[in-house]
């Protein structure tokens, strides 16, 4: 501390804290200080005198050069620097306790709190929805489903129908067919055994009249004499013989018997074979030289049996 400084004052703060306060006991502090400081000064003075008064410096020359050197001053002893006096340390000032704030608790927002709440209603109604959504489109494809199921089922059901509709009708088809058949062989044979009767009559008539030997005028039941018939006989033979064309050989002699039907210009209506030859290629061979005749020739009573039976061998 410098000379002749004033006595230190303790900075206290006011309890205010607006201004300092002057330390009790200040005054004595300050009469000690000045006196230390002037027993300081004193000893001071003192050690400078003696530290002057320095004894004789010998002087001490070396001549070596022509030119002769003046020594140079012995060096000055600089003063000893002057002892440091440290002032007693200031008394520290005694903290005032400041009460520490108490930090006020954070009262909710009711703005967030209420933008809070909307937005768990709107992620609710959302999530909602989504799950309605997803509702939806399961009942959706589930009753697409249905549907197709449905359609499927129906148009199966309309197969099956039309496929039992298509075999009824089949089966009515056959079983008209059928019964159409035999509705003709019912009338084929109805006509086979009208015409196998009226054969028998005609063959009858015939055989009474083959024999008869009246003229054309005759009125009687009395039978042709054996020549007349065969006559006629070869007459119709010889017309029919020249159509007799063998495209194979035959073996044998196999007879065949045909019935003939004729009008009653001689055209012939038709033929069958009522006796078969056992021989296919003769029975054939005469019933087309039959069909090339087309006319019988007339009896000499200018009659033409209806019905007649003629035998055809393969030699004579």
């Amino acid at each position: 501390m410098a000379r002749g400084a004033a006595a230190p004052f303790t900075a206290v703060l006011h309890p205010t804290g607006l201004r300092p306060r002057q330390a009790p006991g200040s005054l004595r502090a300050a009469a000690l200080a000045i006196g230390a400081h002037a027993l300081l000064i004193g000893a001071l003075s003192l050690g400078l005198k003696w530290k002057i008064s320095s004894p004789e410096t010998p002087v001490a020359a070396e001549i070596w050069a022509a030119v002769p050197q003046i020594a140079a001053p012995a060096p000055v002893q600089p003063p000893p620097p002057e002892p440091r006096v440290v002032p007693p340390p200031e008394p520290k000032p005694v903290p005032v306790a400041v009460p520490k704030p108490v930090p006020r608790q954070a009262e909710p927002d009711a703005r967030d709190a209420q933008i809070a709440i909307e937005k768990a209603k709107r992620d609710k109604k959302a999530a909602q929805e989504r799950e309605a959504e997803l509702q939806r489109e399961k009942k959706a494809l589930e009753a697409q489903r249905l549907e197709e199921q449905r359609q499927a089922d129906l148009k199966k059901a309309e197969k099956l129908k039309a496929e039992k509709e298509r075999a009824e009708k089949e089966k009515e088809r056959e079983k008209a067919a059928q019964a159409k058949k035999d509705q003709a062989a019912r009338d084929a044979k109805a006509a086979e055994d009208n015409l196998a009767k009226q054969r028998e009559a005609n063959l009858a008539r015939i055989r009474g009249l083959a024999g008869a030997e009246g003229g054309a005028a005759a009125k009687g039941n009395a039978q042709k004499d054996a020549a007349s018939v065969a006559a006629y006989q070869g007459r119709i033979k010889a017309r029919i013989k020249p159509n007799i064309v063998l495209t194979t050989d035959v073996d044998g002699n196999p007879i065949a018997e045909v019935e003939v039907r004729c009008s009653p210009d001689g055209t012939i209506t038709g033929r069958r074979i009522t006796k078969p030859s056992g021989d296919k290629v003769w029975d054939d061979t005469v019933l087309r030289a039959i069909d090339r005749t087309e006319m019988l020739p007339r009896d000499t009573d200018g009659r033409v049996p209806p019905v007649m039976l003629l035998v055809f061998p393969r030699r004579d």
